[in-house]
């Protein structure tokens, strides 16, 4: 934690930076003047002045209480709605009336929660409404995201889940779950409750692994914003996901806890040591990085157990020509279709050109009726168009559109590493946002993640 602090922290940006991070209220209107979402404000109250003239009962059904200059979630208070008998509604069924608010805020004031224990503001602001993605595994709170970023990199990442003996609060030291976050998928790992890594939820039984953060890359944009906002260089970004106005960030942390190491099984240090002295001039390029050097744990379990790689829907692709010549492009990984496609000019760059000119020799529609694709087949067409040496076979396709013959040529590429000899259907361009899409035929030696 000390060399953390001298290399890191007290380096990484001014004593007045820090000092406005831990000033809760300046650090919102910073970032809201930068664009970023914050949550939004219903009432501040700064002394006992405006406390002995606030108007208690001008306050909303649900809220969330908060000193300005809190630490570890101490003092804060959530309320989920208003009975008839004029109480509110917090964590645990428990109720709370006028004279318990204002008991808290008295606290607030006088500086019981603040992080040095002088006097403080108490501000009221909208309560954040659980995403349905947390829902299984939230107890009756709101799980928030924290994101430490250095050099404007992403370095670690962590989904803190309330819990019963956390009464409901995303804390670890009061009982919540620190959840480790695969920088590149946004994807749950490794869990630790209580200072012991765990693999379900306590109680619930549910598993923690493999949970998908909605708005991950979004999150991590806001997290580098949010960095270069505040103007520290290290900082601890927490982000809590409402269910209907998607990340907003909850608070920044100048000296955020060193629990998340634990969370995700990695040393801090180390992935900071990567990152120090980096030129990063661009909120995408530091995403970039982030994933290139921390990113990839799960895809790389998965394939230490089923002995498969893991592409995603996008994947740069190398081709083979006749000549050799080598072609690198994007490709369309589709599991919905059958065999591997090409478009013609693609087929021509590959040197197919004489088999593309011999097949359209032939006249063919580019659809056709069912009946009609079976008299061409009678007929034995696919006999005449095989006699050209680079036609290897003829490829019957239906579909919502009509039925349609496609000639069938051998091409030979690279994906992710792995080298594959196959026949691919040609098709015209109009049709095809990529020049190649890789059908499951192809796609034996691998899984396919969507949200790659």
């Amino acid at each position: 934690m000390n060399a953390r602090n001298l290399d890191f922290i007290r380096l990484g940006g001014s004593k007045r930076a820090r000092k406005l991070v831990d000033d809760k209220l300046r650090t919102k209107q910073l970032l809201k003047k930068a664009g970023l979402p914050v949550a939004k404000k219903i009432a501040v109250i700064r002394d006992r002045n405006q406390f002995y003239n606030f108007d208690w009962n001008s306050l909303t059904p649900s809220f969330a209480l908060k000193p300005n200059r809190g630490l570890g979630g101490e003092g804060i208070m959530v309320t989920f709605g208003r009975k008839k008998n004029g109480k509110w509604v917090l964590p645990l069924d428990r109720e709370a009336d006028i004279e318990d608010i204002k008991l808290r805020v008295s606290n607030i004031l006088d500086g019981d929660y603040s992080i040095t224990t002088s006097p403080d503001a108490a501000f009221f602001e909208e309560r954040i409404k659980i995403h349905p993605a947390f829902k299984l595994y939230s107890y009756k709170g709101v799980p928030d995201i924290r994101i430490i970023v250095y050099n404007k990199v992403p370095i670690m990442a962590m989904l803190r889940l309330p819990t019963k003996e956390s009464n409901g609060k995303a804390n670890l030291h009061a009982g919540g779950i620190g959840v480790g976050i695969d920088i590149k998928t946004g994807i749950t790992t490794n869990a630790t409750y209580k200072h012991r890594m765990i693999e379900v939820i306590p109680e619930k039984k549910f598993p923690i692994r493999g949970i998908k953060i909605p708005y991950w890359d979004q999150m991590l944009e806001i997290a580098i914003e949010s960095q270069i906002a505040c103007g520290l260089n290290y900082v601890g970004v927490d982000i809590a996901l409402d269910r209907e106005r998607g990340p907003i960030i909850l608070e920044l942390n100048a000296r955020p806890g060193l629990e998340i190491q634990v969370a995700n099984l990695a040393p801090l240090k180390d992935r900071l040591l990567r990152v120090k002295g980096l030129k990063i001039n661009t909120t995408k390029r530091g995403i970039n990085v982030s994933k290139e050097l921390f990113g990839g744990e799960i895809e790389q379990e998965i394939e230490e157990i089923s002995g498969k790689q893991v592409v995603g829907i996008i994947e740069d692709v190398r081709l083979i020509a006749k000549d050799k010549k080598i072609i690198e492009l994007k490709a369309k990984i589709d599991t919905g279709a059958g065999v591997t496609s090409i478009d013609e000019d693609l087929a021509a760059a590959l040197g197919l050109e004489s088999a593309v000119n011999y097949y359209a020799s032939f006249n063919l529609p580019e659809t056709m009726s069912v009946a009609e694709m079976d008299e061409l087949s009678k007929q034995k067409l696919w006999k005449q168009l095989e006699k050209h040496p680079d036609i290897t076979s003829v490829i019957k396709t239906v579909s919502s559109h009509g039925a349609s013959y496609r000639m069938g040529v051998p091409i030979k590429f690279v994906l992710s590493g792995v080298e594959i000899n196959s026949t691919a259907s040609v098709i015209k361009r109009q049709d095809m946002k990529y020049p190649i899409i890789i059908g499951r035929r192809d796609l034996k030696r691998f899984l396919v993640d969507p949200s790659k």
